[in-house]
C-alpha cells in the first residue's frame, strides 16, 4: 500500500477511460488523490465512461462498474477548476506528483507558458517550481509544430510527457487493460509498484 498525496487533472481531451484507470489503480493503492477535472473534463467522463462527478463520486462509480472492493481504501478530495484558493494552488502544501490523465492540447499549452489561468495549470505551475514530478499524458494525433513545442517547453521545465500509446506485448485483452498499460506506466515513472501489466522478460 502507498500513502503517496498524487494531485490529479482530467481535462476534455479523448481518453477517460485512462483517468479512471489510474484513479482506480491509486485508489486500491491507498493514496490520497486531490482530484480537479476541468469543464470539459466532466463532459468527457459523461460521454465516454457515464460517470458524471455531479452526482456520484468516483468510488462510487468504480464499484457500481467493477463491482464491490474495486473503490479501493484511498480517498479523493475534490477541487473547483476556478478554485485557485485551494490548498495545491500553494508551494507550502507538499503532494508527491502531479499527473494530467488525458491532457489536452489546451492545457498543455497553459502549463507550457506558465499562465496558471486555474486550478489545474497553476497546480502544475507549483508542481514544477518545488521540483516535483509532473507528469502529462496528452491524447491527440496527429500534432502540429505549435503542439510539439508545447511538448519540447514542458518537457525542458521537468514535466515528463507520457503519450496515451499503449503496447501490445501484454496482449491485452479488454479496453481496460489497454488503458492499464498507460496507468501502468504512469506509476512506474513514480516509482510506485504495481500489478497492472507483467513487466518485459525478454
Amino acid at each position: 500500500m502507498s500513502n503517496k498525496r498524487i494531485v490529479t487533472a482530467v481535462t476534455g481531451a479523448s481518453g477517460a477511460l485512462y483517468a479512471v484507470r489510474f484513479l482506480k489503480a491509486c485508489l486500491a493503492l491507498g493514496m490520497r488523490v486531490d482530484l480537479v477535472v476541468s469543464e470539459y473534463g466532466q463532459r468527457l467522463l459523461i460521454e465516454e465512461c457515464d460517470l458524471n462527478l455531479k452526482v456520484e463520486s468516483v468510488p462510487a462509480w468504480l464499484e457500481r462498474k467493477y463491482g464491490p472492493g474495486a473503490g479501493g481504501t484511498g480517498s479523493i478530495t475534490r477541487h473547483g477548476e476556478q478554485e485557485l484558493g485551494a490548498s495545491i494552488a500553494s508551494g507550502s502544501q507538499i503532494w508527491d506528483a502531479m499527473v494530467v490523465v488525458p491532457c489536452s492540447m489546451k492545457t498543455l499549452s497553459g502549463i507550457a507558458h506558465g499562465s496558471a489561468s486555474n486550478l489545474i495549470e497553476r497546480a502544475a505551475d507549483v508542481t514544477l517550481k518545488e521540483r516535483r514530478p509532473l507528469i502529462l499524458v496528452p491524447r491527440e494525433t496527429p500534432l502540429n509544430l505549435v503542439q510539439i513545442e508545447n511538448l519540447r517547453s514542458a518537457a525542458l521545465a521537468g514535466a515528463a510527457i507520457v503519450p496515451a500509446m499503449p503496447a501490445f506485448y501484454t496482449r491485452p485483452q479488454t479496453l481496460e487493460e489497454i488503458a492499464d498499460f498507460i496507468a501502468g506506466r504512469i506509476l512506474s515513472l513514480l516509482r510506485i509498484e504495481h500489478r497492472l501489466f507483467p513487466t518485459w522478460e525478454g
